[in-house]
């Protein structure tokens, strides 16, 4: 029950206590009617008082009852307007991360679709390519191209040459790389035949290979190790795959031991990609050194006649000067004379005149007469 109503209770009760209780008094002591209207007369004061207290109060209890619903009222507004707002976003985003993942599945298999035509297409590639090296004159081809590749990726074009031609033999070489004077005979017909039969495994397939590899190793020593025609006395076996080299390196027999170890016996000496594109790269270092040796030699055969020209520069220069010093001294004395005839010029236009000189007294024995004549033409003499 609300505090009010007990309140106004407790207010009902006290007032009627108090009538009986002043109603007891009355019966009791019949003092007077006087006391009895003046009682009567508080108490309806007190009445009134406590009434219009309990209304006061009543009255502000229920405003604050009906702030305190308004508040209420606009807090469950806001937060029903801001769990739709709340419900309208995670919709949206539920939406959108929906979207997201159906284009993200349909990318998806977009892109399976096409890793799938890729492997089609490779395993086509694959297949051409099986068919295109399937013969041996094809497979040479290839390792032909790689190797003047790599040659021409590694050296300058005239430090090599393909299908080399000796002159001796006849025999044509698939490229050879010039060092200074010598050359240095590459082949690259590498029995890959007998490397596929290894797949099938087998003691058998791999002394094929063996038989294989040296008989093409003996092949290249004798058609190409020429060193009458300037070449160096070993070759190179142009081996066109990383894993073949690998083979050959690891595989041996009884009777021959090693397999690389007979190559080299045979002054043969196996290389492959990698191996030959380091060896290029050590030759490409020495043809520079080479060419910048000849340039050196150029330069000082050079700085040689320059001095030569400097030292003859330096007797002209030389000379020249002494032609200087000696035309010097003939201006001066030229100068010197000419200062000379200037002043007496000058003394004749002012009319002075030089003394007329001496007459020069010869020897008895000499025959020159004494010069009589002026000094210049037309010159006259001061009287005595």
């Amino acid at each position: 029950m609300n505090p009010v109503v007990w309140v106004v209770v407790a207010g009902v009760i006290a007032v009627a206590i108090i009538i009986i209780t002043a109603s007891l008094t009355s019966s009791s002591s019949r003092k007077s009617e006087q006391q009895l209207a003046a009682m009567r007369q508080e108490m309806q004061t007190s009445l009134t008082t406590q009434s219009q207290g309990i209304s006061s109060q009543l009255n502000h209890v229920v405003q604050n009852v009906t702030q305190q619903l308004g508040q209420v009222r606009q807090e469950l507004q806001a937060g029903v307007a801001s769990t739709g707002q709340l419900t309208s976003d995670a919709q949206r985003e539920v939406a959108r991360r929906l979207q997201a993942s159906t284009d993200l599945l349909v990318e998806m298999s977009q892109k399976i679709g096409e890793v799938r035509q890729t492997g089609q297409d490779l395993s086509k590639a694959a297949q051409s390519l099986q068919s295109v090296l399937g013969g041996a004159k094809t497979r040479g081809t290839l390792g032909e191209v790689t190797l003047e590749r790599l040659l021409a990726d590694a050296l300058p074009q005239s430090a090599f040459e393909t299908q080399f031609r000796f002159d001796s033999t006849g025999a044509v070489v698939d490229a050879i790389v010039r060092i200074g004077n010598r050359i240095l005979p590459i082949d690259s017909k590498f029995p890959l035949e007998a490397y596929r039969r290894l797949a099938d495994g087998g003691d058998e397939a791999r002394r094929d290979f063996c038989v294989a590899v040296r008989k093409h190793a003996t092949s290249i020593a004798e058609k190409y190790v020429l060193p009458h025609e300037h070449t160096f006395d070993y070759a190179l076996m142009f081996v066109p795959s990383e894993s073949v080299y690998y083979e050959l390196l690891m595989s041996e027999d009884s009777k021959h031991g090693p397999l690389d170890e007979f190559c080299r016996a045979q002054r043969v000496f196996p290389a492959s990609p990698n191996t030959i594109c380091a060896l290029l790269g050590a030759v490409a270092i020495n043809l520079q050194e080479r060419k910048l040796e000849e340039n050196i030699q150029y330069l000082r055969s050079g700085l040689d006649g320059l001095k030569k020209q400097m030292e003859s520069f330096a007797d002209v220069y030389e000379k020249l000067g002494n032609h200087l010093r000696h035309a010097q001294q003939s201006y001066d004395e030229a100068d010197s004379k000419f200062e000379r005839a200037r002043n007496s010029l000058e003394q004749v236009s002012q009319g002075v005149f030089p003394e007329k000189p001496a007459p020069k007294i010869l020897d008895a024995g000499s025959a020159e007469p004494a010069r009589t004549e002026p000094l210049f033409a037309g010159e006259n003499y001061k009287a005595d």
